[in-house]
C-alpha cells in the first residue's frame, strides 16, 4: 500500500481519550498492572491520516492571522468533487451546503424545526449513543424500531412495526442511519426505498446521519438517502463530516446537505441563532486536505485495511469463541458483538466479561449503552498486528482461559 496502516502510533499524552480517557466517564477502565492498552471502544482510528491534511492545516498555519473569514470556494467545490466521485451525487451545488459543527448539533438543529420537547422521534435499535444522549438533553421521546436478523444473520429494518410507531405516536421527524451504527450495515438501495416511503406516508421528515459513508467494506456501495426519489431527495437533512473517514473529530467540522430550500431555510436559521455554529480556519483548510485525490486514494486503502481487519475477527470469533455471535458489519470499522449464549453457558453477565477485556488491555465498549443488552462494541480501526494481539488476548484471558 502507499499509506501507513501497519505502524503502531503511540497516542499517550497526544490528547486522545482513547488511551488517555480510561476510567473516566463511561470510558473503560484502565488495564491491571503489565498490560499496555488496545483502544477499542470510542470510534476513532489508530492510523496516521492522510498527509495532505497536516500539510494544508500547516500551510494555512504559516501566515500569522487567523481573523473572521468565509468559506473559500474550494471548500464547496471540494464536497462536490468528493461526492460526485464516490457516491455518483449530482446537481449538488454550494446552496445545498451548509456546514454545522458536528453531526449531532445537526441533528438537533433539524429537528427543534419540526419537533418540540416531548415530541416522539422514531430512531432503530439498537442505537448509537450519541444520538440517546443528543435526544434525551433536549427532552424528546425516543421510540425504538428494532432492527431484526433475518435467516443469514443480516440486520434488518422492519417497516410494518416503523410504520405503526410512527401512526401511533404521532411521529413526524426520524433519524435515520446509514451506514448503521453499531451494526455496521450498508442499507441497499431497495431498503432505503422502502423506508422513505414508510416515511412519506406519515408525513416525516428524515435527518440522515451518513458520517460513516466512506468507510464501506469490499463488495458493498452507500447510497445517499437523498438519492433513492425526488421525494427523498426534499424530505431529508443529510449529515457528513471528514471527521469520521480522517480521524479528524478534534478539529471539528462537519456539513449538511440540504436540497430543499424551504427545509434548508429553517435549518440554517436554527443552527445561527445560538452564533455558536461557526467554522474554524483550520478545519476548513483540513476537510480541503483531505477531499484532495490523495485522500481518495487514502480511503480506498483504508477501506481495504478495515475489510481485512473485519475479516480476520469475525472468522476468529467464528472459529474460537463458542456462544459469541456477530453480524459480519458491511460498513463502519465497527463490530457489534452478542454475547448472550456465552454468558449463560458460562454464568457470566456482560458486565463481568467487560472487565475481564479491559483488564488485559482490550478496551473494548459497553455495547449496553447501545441497546444490546449482552454486547460488546469493538473498533478495529488499528493495525492487523494490533487486532490480532486483542483477540490472542480475549482467547487466552477472557473466552477460553482463566481471567486476570
Amino acid at each position: 500500500m502507499k499509506y501507513d496502516f501497519t505502524s503502531i502510533m503511540d497516542r499517550r499524552g497526544m490528547d486522545a481519550i482513547a488511551v488517555d480517557g480510561l476510567g473516566h466517564g463511561f470510558a473503560p477502565d484502565p488495564p491491571k498492572e503489565g498490560w499496555d492498552v488496545i483502544p477499542m471502544w470510542v470510534a476513532d482510528m489508530n492510523f496516521p491520516t492522510v498527509p495532505t491534511i497536516p500539510e494544508a492545516i500547516i500551510e494555512r498555519a504559516k501566515h500569522p492571522a487567523y481573523g473572521y473569514f468565509d468559506a473559500a470556494d474550494e471548500y464547496y467545490d471540494s464536497i462536490i468533487r468528493w461526492h460526485e466521485k464516490r457516491n455518483g451525487v449530482t446537481g449538488l451545488t454550494k446552496e445545498c451546503i451548509g456546514y454545522e459543527n458536528g453531526v449531532l448539533g445537526g441533528v438537533i438543529s433539524a429537528l427543534t424545526c419540526f419537533a418540540a420537547p416531548g415530541d416522539a422521534v422514531l430512531v432503530h435499535s439498537p442505537t448509537y449513543i450519541g444520538f440517546t444522549f443528543s435526544l434525551e438533553n433536549n427532552g424528546y421521546k425516543i421510540v425504538h424500531s428494532p432492527l431484526v436478523k433475518d435467516a443469514d444473520g443480516v440486520w434488518r429494518m422492519d417497516y410494518d412495526d416503523m410504520d405503526k410507531k410512527l401512526k401511533a405516536n404521532h411521529i413526524h421527524a426520524a433519524i435515520f442511519c446509514s451506514p448503521h451504527n453499531p451494526c455496521g450495515r450498508v442499507w441497499e438501495r431497495w431498503e432505503i426505498e422502502k423506508a422513505m416511503e414508510v416515511y412519506k406516508a406519515n408525513d416525516c421528515i428524515v435527518i440522515s446521519d451518513e458520517i460513516w459513508s466512506d468507510i464501506i467494506l469490499a463488495g458493498h456501495r452507500h447510497t445517499p438517502t437523498q438519492m433513492v426519489s425526488e421525494d427523498a431527495r426534499m424530505r431529508t437533512v443529510a449529515l457528513y463530516a471528514p471527521s469520521k473517514t480522517f480521524n479528524l473529530a478534534g478539529l471539528v467540522g462537519s456539513y449538511h446537505i440540504i436540497y430543499d430550500p424551504a427545509l434548508r431555510d429553517r435549518v440554517v436559521a436554527k443552527s445561527s441563532k445560538p452564533h455558536y455554529n461557526d467554522m474554524n480556519v483550520l478545519s476548513m483548510h483540513a476537510l480541503i486536505g483531505a477531499y484532495k485525490p490523495e485522500g481518495h486514494e487514502w480511503a480506498d486503502e483504508l477501506c481495504q485495511t478495515i475489510t481485512s481487519n473485519v475479516d480476520y475477527a469475525c472468522r476468529y470469533i467464528a472459529e474460537h469463541f463458542p456462544g459469541v455471535e456477530v453480524a459480519k458489519p458491511q460498513g463502519t470499522y465497527m463490530l457489534f458483538v452478542d454475547c448472550t449464549q456465552w454468558c449463560k453457558a458460562h454464568g457470566r453477565t456482560i458486565a463481568e466479561v467487560e472487565k475481564a477485556c479491559w483488564n488485559v488491555g482490550v478496551a473494548v465498549q459497553d455495547g449496553r449503552m447501545f441497546h444490546g443488552p449482552c454486547s460488546i462494541r469493538m473498533n478495529l480501526a488499528l493495525p492487523l498486528s494490533r487486532v490480532q494481539e486483542a483477540f490472542d488476548r480475549l482467547d487466552r484471558h477472557v473466552f477460553n482461559g482463566a481471567w486476570v
